[in-house]
C-alpha cells in the first residue's frame, strides 16, 4: 500500500509541475487523471455543473487528505472534508455529504475520488461534491500529514472562499473582553487575532462546548462561509479539544510603543534622525528612566558576526541614548533622537516644540553607555536595523525591550545562541505560538516580521506605524501596519502625529 501511494504522490508530483507551467496542453502529453481542489471549486459559477470527462477536461479523480475529524460532534453531520494543494501548491477544500460514512474517515486519510459522474453545487452556502458514495472512495493510507493554513482573519475575510473548507489556524486569538472564570465557548464567539475578528462556532452538544474561554489562545478549525445580504462571511468551526491551545507566554502591557521614525530624511541624515513614541502611561524620565537603542548591522559594522551582546554589543552595531528627563503623558507622543530637531533635515520646519526628551548628537558623540559615534544612526537601505525601548539604562545581553521593531532581514542578526531580543508585541512572539518552542531573539523561530526599507531612498518618507493597542485587554487588537507618506521641507509636526494614520490607544 505505501509503494502504491508513493507511485501516486510522485505522479501527483509531476502532475502538479507541469500544471503549473502552463494552462495549454502540449502535443503528444497525457492528461492527468487527477484534478486538483482549486481547479474543481473554480469550475462552479453560480449553479449546479456535472462533473465528468468533458466538464474536467480529460481528469476523473480527486487525490486529498482528510481534515475532518467527526468525534467532537462540532462538525456539519454526515459531511467529510478534504483539502489538497494539487494546483499552484495553493492549499484549497471541498466538502462531500456523505452520511455516516463520513464518520469513518480521520484526519490524514488518503483517498481517491471518483468524481466522474458526481455534481458540484452550493448547498447551504457550502460548496459541495454530491452523488459520492463508497464505491467511489479508495482510502491508499493514513496518517500523511494534514497542513493546517497559518492565516489570520484579515486574510480570510478578503477571500473567503479561497479558505472555504480548508483547515486554517488563527494564531493568538482573543476576545474583545476579559473572561470571566467559568465562560465557556459554546456559542458564537467573536475572536480578535490582531488582524481582525471572526466568528468561531461551537455546538452545545459537542464535546468543546464546555471548553474554557482562554485570554490568548490558537483556534485551529475548518472555515465555512455563509451569505449575509451581499456579502459572504467567513467563519471557523473546531473540531476537537485538541484544536484549542492556550497561550501562556506573558504579554505584558509596555509602558511605551513605538509609533514612527524619520531614518532617511532628504538631505544629509548627520544629526537629523528620529523616532517617535507613545506612552501607554504618564511616565516622569527622571524618576522612570528609559533608553532607546537602535541597531544597524551593514556587513562592515563591526564588530562582525553574531551580536554576542545582543542589544549591547555596541561598536557600529548597537547605540544607545538615555531617557533621564523630561515627562509624558499617556495617549501622547514624545521624541528621541538628533540634536537639530528639524522635520526633515536641513532647511526644513523645526519641530523643537514637540515633546523630545532625549536629543544626542549621535555624529559627533558615542553612545551613552555604548555605540560608536555615526553619521547614519538607522541604515537606509540593505541590511537589518532596528529601535528597540528599554525600561532603565543598564541594557544587558538579557535586556527584553518594552517595544521593539525591525526593518529588513539581511546580516548576521543571530546564531550560536546569540541575537537581538524581542518583546512580546503585535510582530513577535518570546515563545512561538505555534510549536511553543522558546523563540527569544529576531529571526529566530516565527519572528520574521520585519518592515520593508522605502524605495527610493533620500526621499523623505516618515514611516507611520498605525494600529490600535487594547488597554483593557493588554494586547494589540489591531497589528500595526506602515504607512509612508512623503514629507516635505515645509511640512509641520502635525503631519507626523496625524490621528488618522498614528498608533492608538483603545479601552
Amino acid at each position: 500500500m505505501k509503494n502504491i501511494f508513493k507511485k501516486l504522490f510522485g505522479f501527483a508530483v509531476l502532475a502538479g509541475s507541469l500544471a503549473s507551467c502552463a494552462d495549454t496542453n502540449y502535443p503528444g502529453g497525457e492528461v492527468s487523471p487527477y484534478i486538483g481542489i482549486y481547479d474543481i471549486r473554480n469550475l462552479y459559477k453560480g449553479s449546479a455543473i456535472d462533473l465528468n470527462l468533458e466538464t474536467m477536461e480529460g481528469s476523473n479523480s480527486l487525490s486529498a487528505v482528510v481534515i475532518s475529524d467527526h468525534s467532537g460532534n462540532n462538525l456539519p453531520e454526515g459531511m467529510l472534508f478534504v483539502q489538497d494543494a494539487r494546483r499552484l501548491s495553493l492549499l484549497r477544500g471541498v466538502a462531500i455529504p456523505l452520511g455516516d460514512l463520513a464518520k469513518e474517515y480521520k484526519p490524514g486519510d488518503s483517498v481517491i475520488i471518483n468524481l466522474d459522474g458526481t455534481v458540484l453545487d452550493r448547498v447551504d452556502g457550502l460548496l459541495q461534491i454530491k452523488n459520492v458514495d463508497q464505491n467511489r472512495i479508495t482510502k491508499v493510507a493514513s496518517d500523511r500529514p494534514v497542513y493546517a493554513t497559518l492565516t489570520n482573519t484579515a486574510k480570510i475575510a478578503a477571500k473567503p472562499y479561497d479558505f472555504e473548507s480548508t483547515l486554517v489556524a488563527i494564531v493568538k486569538g482573543g476576545y474583545t473582553y476579559t473572561p470571566e472564570p467559568g465562560q465557556v465557548i459554546s456559542g458564537d464567539q467573536t475572536i480578535n487575532d490582531g488582524f481582525g475578528t471572526i466568528t468561531v462556532s461551537t455546538d452545545a452538544n459537542s464535546t468543546l462546548a464546555n471548553l474554557p474561554q482562554y485570554k490568548m489562545a490558537n483556534y485551529y478549525g475548518i472555515v465555512f462561509t455563509k451569505q449575509e445580504q451581499d456579502s459572504v462571511i467567513a467563519y471557523q468551526k473546531m473540531r476537537t479539544q485538541r484544536d484549542l491551545v492556550e497561550l501562556k507566554s506573558v504579554y505584558k502591557v509596555p509602558k511605551a510603543i513605538i509609533t514612527g521614525w524619520n531614518n532617511d530624511p532628504k538631505g544629509s541624515d548627520n544629526n537629523h534622525e528620529y523616532m517617535q513614541f507613545m506612552a501607554t502611561e504618564d511616565i516622569d524620565f527622571a524618576k522612570t528612566p528609559f533608553s532607546v537603542v537602535t541597531t544597524n548591522n551593514a556587513n562592515a559594522s563591526t564588530p562582525v558576526g553574531f551580536p554576542q551582546k545582543g542589544w549591547a554589543t555596541g561598536g557600529m552595531r548597537t547605540y544607545k541614548i538615555n531617557l533621564t528627563k523630561g515627562t509624558a503623558k499617556k495617549g501622547t507622543f514624545f521624541y528621541v533622537g538628533g540634536t537639530n530637531g528639524l522635520i526633515l533635515s536641513s532647511g526644513s520646519t523645526s519641530i523643537k516644540h514637540a515633546n523630545w526628551i532625549a536629543t544626542h548628537n549621535y555624529g559627533t558623540t558615542d553612545g551613552q553607555g555604548f555605540g560608536t559615534k555615526t553619521t547614519n544612526l538607522l541604515a537606509n537601505s540593505g541590511n537589518t536595523y532596528g529601535i528597540a525601548i528599554f525600561e532603565g539604562t543598564d541594557v544587558t545581553e538579557k535586556s527584553i525591550p518594552e517595544d521593539v521593531m525591525f526593518v529588513a532581514s539581511g546580516g548576521s542578526v543571530v546564531g550560536n545562541g546569540f541575537g537581538y531580543r524581542v518583546a512580546n508585541n503585535d510582530f513577535y512572539d518570546i515563545i512561538n505560538p505555534i510549536t511553543l518552542n522558546e523563540q527569544p531573539f529576531y529571526r529566530s523561530g516565527s519572528n520574521t516580521n520585519n518592515i520593508p526599507y522605502n524605495t527610493p531612498s533620500d526621499a523623505g518618507y516618515f514611516n507611520y506605524m498605525g494600529g490600535e493597542y487594547n488597554m483593557t485587554l493588554g494586547r494589540w487588537t489591531k497589528a500595526r501596519v506602515k504607512y509612508a507618506p512623503l514629507l516635505e521641507k515645509t511640512s509641520v509636526l502635525e503631519d507626523i502625529e496625524n490621528p488618522e494614520f498614528a498608533t492608538k490607544l483603545v479601552y
